[in-house]
């Protein structure tokens, strides 16, 4: 059963007031008098209501967080950035997984709104800017994360997909590899499409390379391993002899399917490239190369301006940054072949 203030206050024969002050003001309070509510509120075992207090100061000490994917190790360290922020600030993160459904994303703005969040945090998967206009007008900051905003007064933190696409194909063109297949998928994520359209980008520039697409329902390692067996069963003669994967979870399943069997070889005969370098990129089978994002930076920013916009109110003036990647070259496209 939930203990009342008002019950520690009659067991350490105070006034309710008293109990409060011990709580939040203990200065005010006699030594003897704060030792008797103290012990009061260990006998009875009271835990203050925290969520109340803040309600009644109008000002929460809580965050939402949304992320398109949980699964996906690169939002668990944008969630890791941005929490680190977070608690040096005397604030908590309240994460919430909209596992790529709009109807998901809805519903948690919905709470977070009733919630009275400080603030949000998200990586949206739909238009969900008019729910988000709400939330500014009433005061709450908001900043996109993983996302430009086509909006140029909500902020916003994100990465340079097209050249990160630039720079997968780049590499590969280098290495001599010219039948190259970007696989990666749905195409509503605005990621993959940039990724793609950086990759032909530098497919376009150099006329011994071609690209083509392999379609994926998601970008998972079960979704890459599927794409991995189609391209194992081609003939050797049309087989792409380097891969372009829109993240490191495809790459890995693609990597999967390819191996399994041992009559393909990573990279002797197809070289392979991910995007996210995710930690288990190069703990892969073949450490895996990959375009990486700044992701747990990513969450720092994007906190950090959230922050920034909740102290300066209706001073504050938007604010977009983006992050250049970088190629992480391993084994997958230039070390020896596995077997």
């Amino acid at each position: 059963m939930t203990v009342s203030i008002r019950e520690v206050a009659d067991a350490a024969g105070v006034s309710v007031g008293t109990v409060s002050n011990v709580l939040n003001k203990p200065a005010s309070v006699s030594v003897e008098t704060a030792q008797r509510v103290r012990t009061a509120i260990e006998r009875l075992g009271y835990v203050r209501n925290d969520a109340a207090r803040q309600l009644r100061a109008g000002r929460s000490r809580t965050i939402g967080l949304l992320v398109r994917d949980v699964r996906n190790p690169f939002f668990t360290d944008v969630s890791r950035g941005a929490e680190l922020v977070a608690a040096a600030a005397g604030y908590t993160i309240l994460l919430a997984d909209i596992d790529e459904s709009v109807e998901r994303e809805a519903s948690y703005l919905e709470l977070f709104e009733e919630q009275r969040v400080l603030g949000l945090l998200i990586s949206p998967v739909g238009d969900a800017l008019p729910k988000l206009n709400r939330l500014r007008a009433r005061g709450t900051p908001v900043v996109l994360v993983d996302e430009v905003s086509a909006d140029p007064t909500l902020s916003s933190v994100a990465v340079d997909d097209v050249a990160g696409g630039y720079l997968a194909i780049q590499h590969l063109a280098e290495l001599g590899r010219e039948r190259i297949a970007f696989v990666g998928g749905p195409y509503s994520i605005r990621q993959v499409t940039d990724r793609l359209a950086g990759a032909r980008r530098a497919a376009a520039e150099r006329s011994a390379v071609t690209l083509s697409t392999i379609s994926t329902e998601a970008l998972t390692v079960l979704a890459g391993r599927i794409a991995g067996e189609r391209i194992r069963n081609m003939p050797a003669a049309s087989r792409p002899d380097a891969i372009f994967a829109a993240n490191d979870l495809v790459a890995m399943g693609v990597l999967q399917a390819l191996t399994m069997m041992g009559d393909v070889r990573v990279p002797r005969d197809i070289a392979l490239i991910g995007y996210d370098d995710i930690d288990f990129a190069a703990a892969a089978v073949v450490p895996l190369t990959s375009v990486r994002q700044p992701s747990t930076e990513l969450g720092e920013t994007a906190m950090t301006m959230l922050l920034r916009q909740s102290a300066a109110g209706s001073e504050y003036e938007a604010e977009h940054v983006l992050f250049q990647p970088h190629l992480v070259v391993r084994e997958s496209t230039v070390g020896s072949s596995l077997g």
